[in-house]
């Protein structure tokens, strides 16, 4: 039963792998991966964009907070000015409260920086990539369209040459038919003529019913002949005479002269 579960099994996954190849086509696959890097080109921009933005936002607090420790600087400065050692000493230290948090903004901003630049990097790499397998899809796809044509082409070629091989087929048993009936025709014309079949019509003699019809008529000729004779042999004076009154009467028959 174990077998025959497994034998089931590879079956069902051959004929489902050969399903899934029949309806699987290589052009949309490669649009559908080209779709993807173009997602995730567009999650890295977002990235970049993200920590442009943090950058941006730390460099306007620098700037805020240079501005202020130069404030405080110059307030300490007129203090002292004034004499008013008490104030700038209060306006110095504030100033320097104001530089602790610049120099940890400083850092933060000099990690968003290359963090910024790591991200515009990959971004590029990937543009490239996302470019380049462009092009090459296209080429497949173009590939792939004129093959699938030519095979398209070669089995309508094929089917064009099986029904040529049909028609071929078939007019060679035409003809083979035509000669099988015109031989049977010519040996049934020989046997009638030879005696071996009855004519039902009455149009075809044997040899022997020929020679005979051929030696009757032959006799009736003979008769026919002797009879003629006779007459001729009865009337030979009649027509002698008659023959040279004719001769006479074109002899006397007159001339005109001509005026």
């Amino acid at each position: 039963m174990s077998g025959v579960m497994k034998r089931m099994g590879m079956i069902f996954r051959a004929k489902a792998n050969k399903a899934l190849d029949r309806a699987e086509d290589p052009r949309e696959t490669l649009d559908y991966s080209y779709q993807k890097q173009l997602e995730l080109l567009q999650k890295v921009r977002r990235g970049v964009a993200d920590v442009a933005t943090s950058r941006k936002r730390l460099e306007l607090q620098l700037n805020q907070l240079n501005g202020q420790s130069s404030k405080l600087e110059e307030q300490g400065r007129k203090a002292l000015a004034l004499g008013r050692e008490d104030l700038a000493r209060e306006a110095l230290t504030r100033r320097s409260a104001l530089q602790q948090q610049v120099s940890d903004l400083q850092q933060q901003h000099e990690t968003l920086q290359a963090e910024e630049n790591k991200l515009t990097m990959a971004a590029q790499r990937l543009q490239a990539k996302v470019d380049a397998f462009r092009t090459r899809k296209e080429t497949i796809k173009a590939t792939y369209t004129a093959a699938q044509a030519q095979t398209r082409i070669g089995e309508a070629f094929s089917g064009i040459s099986e029904e040529m091989g049909d028609v071929g087929m078939a007019i060679q048993r035409a003809e083979d038919r035509t000669q099988e009936l015109q031989a049977r025709s010519g040996a049934i014309d020989e046997l009638l003529a030879s005696g071996a079949l009855d004519d039902p019509t009455g149009t075809t003699k044997d040899d022997l019913s020929a020679e005979l019809d051929r030696i009757s008529g032959g006799a009736d000729v003979d008769l026919e002949l002797e009879r003629m004779k006779a007459e001729l042999a009865g009337g030979s004076s009649g027509t002698q005479q008659a023959i040279e009154g004719g001769q006479g009467g074109q002899q006397e028959s007159p001339k005109f002269d001509k005026q």
